[in-house]
């Protein structure tokens, strides 16, 4: 005779080897954005987004309430600024958000009691409530933290190209280039990383037409880095006091390498103290059992 367990456990196995199954399927999922050239970049989502976005447009009746309409734009803006126009809106995004903490939360918890009936003596039995809604309020920020780290590390990657970038426009400039054949080259000869896409599409607005003011302008509203948004206003400045270029390219590279070493200065002296905290709670306490150690057991066998 079957076991009265054995039917839900083989159909508990079943559905979770299909959703084994889905999450593989779509792992393999290479996703693209659409350049302003019309090449695609690769832009890597996390795979619960790939996994539930399918599922994302059950939601739209909800999200399509006015009290959304701030946070849907908020995302939309963070989205492009993140390098995710054209993947993913923002009513998708504030879809996920919604999605991901039941869905995976609930997979979260399924895990924890298992594992805490698996093992009855181990943290998972006897904490399993507080290890659930752990899990469930990570889930909640999850998206959030993602695109906030995804909008940070493009921001870092303009901070970092934009100085070297404009010295070559400078010389480029100087040499007695066009202003937009410089940024066309410039392109054309560095790898395509977040700058040079922005860049490649600022130009693409001025030749369908565009002013250089509005494009400059709205690749700094777009991307929304503090450094970029400088720059663009100071040519803007420029266009419209007619100031040579190549000078104010020189001077925002200037004021961009002293802008890092003033970062790097300030980093220097916060590691200090950010070390602290390590240093006391590992390094300290195995030095003093090192040191401490035989003499303590020395002192214990002259008691004895």
């Amino acid at each position: 005779m079957m076991p009265p367990y054995a039917l839900p456990v083989a159909l508990w196995s079943v559905a979770a080897a299909g959703v084994a199954a889905y999450a593989a399927s779509v792992a393999k999922e290479v996703t693209y954005v659409t350049l302003a050239d019309g090449r695609r970049q690769e832009r890597s989502l996390p795979l619960v987004f790939k996994m539930l976005l399918p599922f994302a447009g059950n939601l739209d009746r909800l999200l399509s309430r006015p009290m959304f309409a701030k946070r849907i734009a908020a995302a939309d803006a963070a989205l492009v600024s993140g390098g995710f126009e054209g993947l993913l809106s923002g009513r998708e995004f504030m879809a996920l958000s919604i999605l991901v903490p039941p869905v995976m939360g609930a997979v979260w918890s399924l895990a924890v009691l298992a594992l805490g009936a698996t093992f009855p003596e181990s943290d998972f039995a006897t904490m399993r409530l507080p290890l659930c809604l752990a899990g469930f309020a990570l889930l909640c920020m999850h998206t959030r933290l993602w695109l906030k780290g995804a909008v940070k590390k493009r921001h870092t990657s303009i901070m970092r190209a934009l100085p070297f970038v404009l010295d070559i426009l400078t010389l480029s400039v100087e040499a007695g280039m066009d202003f937009i054949s410089a940024i066309q080259r410039n392109c054309e000869s560095r790898k395509m990383d977040p700058l040079n896409e922005e860049l490649l599409r600022m130009t693409k607005e001025i030749q369908v037409g565009s002013s250089r003011k509005n494009a400059l302008l709205g690749m700094a509203a777009r991307v929304g880095q503090s450094d970029l948004k400088s720059v663009s206003q100071a040519l803007v400045q420029a266009d419209e006091l007619g100031v040579s270029i190549a000078s104010i390219l020189r001077i925002q590279s200037e004021q961009l390498r002293e802008r890092r070493f003033d970062r790097a200065e300030r980093l220097a002296s916060e590691a200090p103290t950010k070390m602290l905290g390590p240093l006391m709670l590992f390094i300290f306490p195995a030095v003093f059992i090192i040191l401490l150690g035989p003499v303590a057991m020395q002192a214990m066998k002259g008691l004895l």
